[in-house]
């Protein structure tokens, strides 16, 4: 997969959150969450105004530029407000995390606004580059949709369920459109044209006789995928409050994160429960079975998602934000961080062999039908 050159741009642009935030941060009206949320709305709206007048001929080839320049002006701003929070730089967000989201200042908040910061923001930026270049990017938005999904369908419902559901802001409900447009993306996306396979019909039919047993690489996976599920569901009974003593002894010795009344580690388990799950059991159908050509794209998008949910849980685990008592333990750090680490590099590696070697996932075409005899 070709990777598409870097916006400048986009990235020009979504720097200018660096001035604008330390600017804004000294304005002393800005102590209340209403003028907060006010003014963040305004920002993004001129600059979606800005983006469409500079960029009037990427925008009517793909209007997904300029979404892709907004969100990387946002997660500049992540990046900003999470070495903010860990005290690498200050005097730029404050108002923001203080009267606009407090719940960007937990471990959690912290680590998912790492993760737009960097990863979505690069991703973003390629994807601006590709459409300034007339090149796909389907790719690279499966990838962005799976992450980009799973950060909000975390980070929302926990703001609401934790124990910060009593510090909702007038700016929680910018979160709307946000979760709206990634809606339309994902259509645009979708319907884009796949990137076309040139393996030949007889290595097709070649590598779709062989069994499981001959695919040693396939084999491997099927036995991750069998105790990845396993430990999905184990982890979603935990937070369920399994009655049982090996539940117990887990989240006590293990992974006492699970139990932290902010909730983010409770959602993040219940949504790989009711989706990764499922998820899992069909990537082991399709590696037993044939054709199923739906595999590739789908690992992009759960590569996507569990990659930034392990990223996130992993480190506000142990993050100094999360309190003493539920954080991992020393003596079980090492065999969780591993287990957690394994975790969220199968679903890479299973999406790297679904587009390294699809032969095994292709759908053949029909045989010609014999012509009839005519009498």
């Amino acid at each position: 997969m070709e990777l598409p050159p870097l916006a400048g741009k986009t990235a020009a642009l979504s720097l200018s959150a660096l001035p604008l935030s330390y600017a804004l941060n000294h304005v002393s009206a800005l102590s209340q969450p209403l003028w907060v949320a006010l003014l963040s709305g305004f920002i993004l709206g001129l600059l979606l105004v800005s983006v469409r007048s500079l960029s009037r001929g990427e925008i009517s080839h793909d209007p997904l530029y300029a979404v892709f320049t907004v969100f990387a002006f946002t997660s500049v701003v992540d990046l900003i407000i999470a070495l903010q929070e860990d005290g690498y730089v200050e005097g730029f967000m404050e108002f923001y995390t203080r009267e606009g989201e407090p719940y960007l200042r937990t471990a959690h908040g912290i680590f998912i606004c790492y993760w737009d910061g960097t990863v979505h923001y690069l991703l973003y930026l390629a994807m601006a580059g590709a459409i300034r270049q007339r090149k796909q990017y389907r790719n690279l938005g499966l990838y962005w949709l799976g992450s980009f999904a799973m950060s909000t369908l975390v980070f929302l419902p926990g703001n609401i369920l934790g124990k910060y559901s009593s510090e909702i802001r007038p700016t929680f409900f910018l979160a709307i459109p946000y979760m709206l447009v990634p809606c339309w993306a994902s259509l645009r996306i979708f319907s884009q044209p796949r990137a076309r396979s040139y393996s030949p019909s007889n290595v097709v039919q070649e590598e779709q006789r062989k069994g499981i047993l001959q695919r040693p690489l396939d084999l491997a996976l099927l036995l991750y995928l069998i105790l990845a599920a396993f430990f999905t569901l184990f982890r979603g009974l935990v937070v369920l409050d399994c009655p049982t003593d090996t539940c117990f002894v887990y989240i006590y010795q293990y992974e006492p994160y699970l139990r932290d009344p902010v909730a983010y580690p409770k959602v993040q388990m219940l949504m790989q429960l009711f989706y990764v799950l499922p998820f899992y059991g069909l990537a082991t159908y399709a590696l037993l079975f044939p054709g199923c050509s739906w595999l590739p794209d789908w690992t992009l998008v759960f590569a996507g998602a569990i990659g930034q949910a392990q990223f996130s849980h992993m480190g506000a685990s142990s993050h100094l934000r999360t309190p003493f008592t539920y954080r991992v333990p020393d003596d079980a750090w090492t065999y969780v961080f591993l287990s957690n680490l394994l975790y969220a590099i199968g679903p890479h590696l299973l999406a790297a062999r679904c587009w390294l070697w699809p032969a095994f996932f292709l759908q053949l075409p029909p045989a010609p039908s014999a012509p009839k005899k005519h009498q």
